[in-house]
């Protein structure tokens, strides 16, 4: 089987952010990640093993010097000591344990250092949903040039509706071959066109480099369901935010406020860092009831909403982010980051429903345990974690 990951930056902007501020703040801390099919796939025989081998062969990925430059170019903000940690940086297999049980469902497990296991996230997801196409022959629906003609009338679209939109889905992707191609039809379609709306980029750093756009991107639920099983969930937002502005002092300012829901995270949003954070980003739950809260939440400090960005990024599509642009254009400052829907986007093939989030946590490896941590996202039926830690954390935080 072919190597399915080629470039070390074939990945997405946020997990190499959040890289180098768990590197600057968290420097010592172990972690354990846990796969999770949320369709109860049974995937084809020997499939764990073809999984293996290409994790295996993610070691002789490596960072090249245009990679470098690119994002010393396009990525300021990114201290470039991080750079240095990036060029001797190696994968290795033995942080990942791969298995099918006798049904020929799917388990995947990393445990390691944090600020190594955390760029293992994004690429193993886009190997699996790749991997799965080719081991089934579902690859055959993978029609390049109706994915091409498809970006392009959605990027039209949403340009014409006044839309600032970026890809977010690399870790769902049919192909990579999928990603690029809905990448350059957008960017065309972008070039060659004067509306009102803007395709801002991608957060896969390597189609940026290509096509020389911007790496879109801030961090994941993964920081703060980390910092809850360190420190606890109701502070969890607040240290954060603390850490976050400490790494890249009010740039990259997009927090993401949903990990354990918008209540506690409202009590942790404090005037300071409304101020300092350019907007927040809205990945569950029901778009246009979030968006009340947080214009409610900014007027609450006395601060206009309307100055303030937006990102929704909550299983959108070309129809759904219009509508969304029609209804917040004025409230705030509306983006959209939209991902299966990009890149995986065919006549009967059905995307991957895949996760893989971090479950355990202990803040040096010095500690003989580890602490349990979950997710309670706005959508109650996708909360991740043991159900015992998520009825923990939910009376924690009287939920």
């Amino acid at each position: 089987m072919r190597r399915i990951i080629n470039h070390f930056t074939d990945d997405d902007l946020y997990k190499f952010t959040m890289c180098c501020a768990v590197i600057d703040n968290f420097p010592r801390a172990q972690v354990k990640y846990a796969f999770t099919d949320r369709d109860n796939t049974v995937y084809p025989p020997g499939f764990a093993d073809e999984l293996r081998r290409q994790i295996e062969m993610l070691e002789s990925v490596v960072i090249t010097d245009e990679e470098v430059e690119f994002m010393k170019r396009r990525c300021p903000y990114i201290p470039f000591w991080f750079y240095n940690f990036l060029k001797g940086f190696r994968y290795r297999s033995e942080w990942v344990k791969v298995w099918q049980d006798d049904e020929g469902h799917l388990s995947v497990e990393f445990e390691g250092a944090w600020s190594d296991t955390i760029l293992l996230e994004v690429k193993v997801l886009a190997i699996i949903s790749e991997l799965y196409y080719d081991m089934t022959g579902e690859a055959r629906r993978i029609d390049l040039d109706y994915c091409y003609r498809a970006s392009s009338e959605k990027a039209t679209r949403l340009l014409d509706a006044g839309c600032c939109f970026s890809d977010f889905g690399t870790r769902r992707r049919a192909s990579f071959d999928a990603q690029d191609t809905l990448v350059r039809a957008m960017s065309e379609a972008a070039r060659d066109n004067s509306a009102p709306g803007r395709f801002v980029g991608t957060s896969n750093v390597y189609f940026a480099m290509k096509y020389d756009l911007i790496p879109v991107g801030t961090m994941a639920h993964e920081l703060i369901c980390a910092i809850a099983g360190m420190f606890g969930p109701q502070m969890a937002n607040h240290l954060a935010m603390k850490a976050w502005s400490a790494t890249y002092r009010g740039a990259l300012g997009t927090f993401l406020y949903d990990t354990y829901g918008w209540n506690i995270f409202s009590l942790n949003f404090s005037e300071d860092y409304a101020n300092m954070f350019k907007g927040l980003r809205v990945d569950s739950g029901d778009n246009y009831g979030q968006l009340e809260k947080i214009c409610a939440k900014y007027r609450s400090l006395g601060i206009d909403p309307s100055t303030k960005q937006v990102v929704f990024s909550n299983a959108l599509n070309t129809d759904e982010a219009i509508r969304l642009q029609n209804h917040a254009k004025g409230k705030c400052i509306p983006s959209y980051g939209i991902g299966t829907h990009f890149t995986n986007d065919f006549p009967d093939l059905k995307p991957r429903n895949i996760v893989i989030k971090l479950t355990e946590v202990k803040i040096t490896e010095s500690w003989d345990f580890y602490n349990d941590t979950c997710k309670l996202s706005e959508d109650k039926g996708k909360h991740t974690g043991k159900p015992e830690v998520v009825k923990m954390f939910k009376d924690i935080l009287h939920i």
